[in-house]
């Protein structure tokens, strides 16, 4: 690649992330959220590891923390699920806003998002998503980038 699309492309990557991450915590009040988020700030790591390469990238992203935070994300999902379960008995009740009033105070004040159109665990889903969709699919680009050269490679040992 060239030296002025290297110079562009960490810079308007890492805006790109503080745009998905704007795009997700904005999530519960505005048209978004973790998907929308998350697909973005996917975008970002792509033009850089496009750009760069998976070896020479300077947002080292390696498979394990990325299996990691994708285990992290889908956790986290399923704890936020169990917790709304487990209190009200609807998985993925809004622990936080209780329309019904059957949470205990408690725990409703630990999802007590301190908005004025109080989301309850609404952000905390769009965070948890957000890191499942980055992380699925800047997999798949790293699984293209990869298997490129490794086609590559069998190429070159055939000949």
């Amino acid at each position: 690649m060239s030296t002025i699309l290297k110079l562009f492309a960490l810079p308007a990557s890492l805006i790109l992330m503080c745009y998905g991450i704007l795009t997700i915590l904005g999530g519960h009040i505005t048209p978004g959220g973790g998907f929308q988020g998350g697909a973005i700030i996917a975008g970002a790591l792509i033009f850089c590891l496009v750009v760069y390469g998976v070896k020479e990238n300077p947002i080292h992203i390696t498979h394990n923390f990325m299996a990691s935070l994708e285990s992290a994300g889908a956790l986290a999902y399923v704890f936020l699920g169990l917790a709304g379960l487990f209190t009200s008995g609807f998985f993925l009740y809004n622990l936080g806003v209780n329309l019904y009033g059957i949470v205990p105070q408690f725990i409703q004040h630990i999802f007590d998002y301190p908005d004025p159109i109080h989301a309850g665990i609404i952000p905390y889903l769009n965070f948890v998503v957000g890191l499942k969709v980055m992380v699925g699919l800047t997999a798949v680009v790293i699984t293209f980038l990869e298997s490129k050269k490794l086609l590559e490679n069998m190429n070159e040992e055939e000949i």
